[in-house]
């Protein structure tokens, strides 16, 4: 009875593997031997990706036996001498001794590899990987506290690169931390200061060169660093709900700038995943389109695949509530996510956005032009609008053109605008489209 107790405390129930309390204790004693004897000891830190998701979709049920069957896959993939742990929810962590970091670079690419297909489970598919951040002793430290802090960073930093892939810490990533944290902090304040603004992009027709409208993009000019890249930020906003906040300032702002364009002009404001989690999210788009007067059908919401995935069924039943109002719907950032088509078929989406990845590998890369083409066709075949994003030169418009999208976006067009520029901009594409059609006639 001691010894199932004793195994108990330093276990996980569900796993069976050492919790986090034995894993610090062994973490300690692999540092004194690598302080004692010169050799090298790995950290590393696992977190499963889109984990929520699957318990939200799927139950809890199938998200424990997705950390059991994760657990025998790093059973499998860890050496004798290996200690591998759960610290607790979907968060893992291996001890690895050997030449490093040789030895942590090949089990992580291996349990990238393995963990990213799990099987099917009472006939549901799972969407997860993982995530893995790497420190190594003693370059990285010898404290424990210190090393786990390193191999944290080194997760965040192989999460925000896109997840479904490892790093090693690197003393820039504390300095990013750092910046990321004054980020947060600056955030709080910057909507009520009126620091954020809205730049728009046009949208052009490609077989007549008319503009059909602009997308709305966010831009943050901090008073005491400047412009603020939406890559830095944006995330951050994400992670501590801000953007729910000031995804509704920038839907209100665009729809009463949009409103005093001519009727054919429409805006495209971006919608995060983290809107569609937070309650009153269809509310809150009909009480913007109540206070500016601005016309249903004249805005498009722009929706990344990563918002299905968190709970496709009352996402979808959102998107229909737009839909009824009016207003159009697009997917963007289309062809990089898990399952696209079938979302395609869930719902029928007024427009695809094909993601400027082909776009900007047009005539690099083998196989991105067939990919552009099958989308524009696909999108003939269920009446949907194609827009390409991206299009920087004359060569990708051409392309682009042949493979038979119906709209254009991007820099060989037009920079994002000032709001005071817009009427500049359509008076602009006016004149060139006007220009294009007496050429033909």
């Amino acid at each position: 009875v001691e010894a199932k107790m004793a195994h108990m405390a330093q276990h996980d129930a569900l796993t069976d593997l050492p919790n986090r309390m034995l894993f610090r204790e062994k973490m300690n004693e692999g540092l004194a031997r690598v302080a004692a004897d010169g050799t090298a000891m790995a950290v590393l830190c696992l977190d499963l990706d889109n984990f929520k998701t699957v318990n939200d979709r799927l139950g809890h049920a199938i998200g424990d036996r997705l950390l059991v069957w994760v657990a025998d896959r790093l059973r499998e993939c860890a050496d004798d001498n290996d200690m591998v742990a759960r610290l607790g929810g979907d968060e893992f962590a291996v001890l690895q001794r050997g030449p490093q970091p040789e030895s942590a670079e090949q089990l992580a690419r291996r349990l990238v590899e393995i963990i990213s297909h799990p099987p099917l489970f009472d006939g549901h598919i799972v969407h997860s990987g993982v995530s893995i951040g790497i420190a190594v002793a003693p370059v990285d430290g010898l404290e424990a506290e210190q090393l786990m802090k390193c191999a944290d960073l080194s997760l965040y930093q192989a999460k925000a690169k896109g997840r479904g892939g490892h790093e090693f810490f690197r003393t820039e990533l504390e300095e990013q931390a750092s910046s990321r944290h004054q980020i947060e902090m600056e955030l709080l304040g910057a909507l009520e200061a009126g620091e954020f603004h809205l730049v728009y992009q046009p949208q052009i027709r490609l077989d007549n060169g008319q503009l059909t409208g602009f997308e709305a993009l966010l831009r943050w000019n901090n008073p005491r660093r400047g412009p603020i890249s939406p890559t830095d930020f944006i995330p951050v906003a994400e992670e501590t709900g801000l953007i729910v906040p000031i995804g509704e300032w920038v839907l209100r702002t665009a729809c009463a700038e949009a409103a005093k364009w001519p009727s054919y002009v429409t805006v495209a404001v971006n919608l995060s995943p983290v809107q569609f989690r937070s309650r009153g999210l269809a509310a809150m788009v009909t009480s913007a389109l109540a206070a500016t007067g601005f016309a249903p059908h004249r805005l498009e919401l722009e929706v990344t695949e990563s918002a299905l995935l968190q709970d496709d069924a009352a996402t979808i039943a959102i998107l229909h509530q737009f839909r009824a109002l009016g207003i159009r719907v697009s997917m963007d950032d289309f062809g990089i996510g898990y399952s696209s088509l079938s979302y395609l078929r869930k719902f029928p989406f007024d427009k695809i956005k094909i993601d400027r990845s082909f776009v900007g590998t047009l005539g690099e890369t083998v196989g991105s032009e067939a990919i552009v083409r099958t989308v524009a066709n696909l999108g003939i075949n269920l009446g949907m609008t194609t827009t390409a994003e991206g299009i920087e030169t004359q060569e990708q418009l051409e392309v682009i053109r042949r493979a038979g999208c119906t709209e254009g976006q991007g820099y060989y067009f037009s920079r994002p605008c000032a709001a005071a520029d817009v009427f500049r901009a359509i008076d602009r594409f006016d004149l060139a489209a006007q220009a294009a059609r007496t050429e033909v006639a």
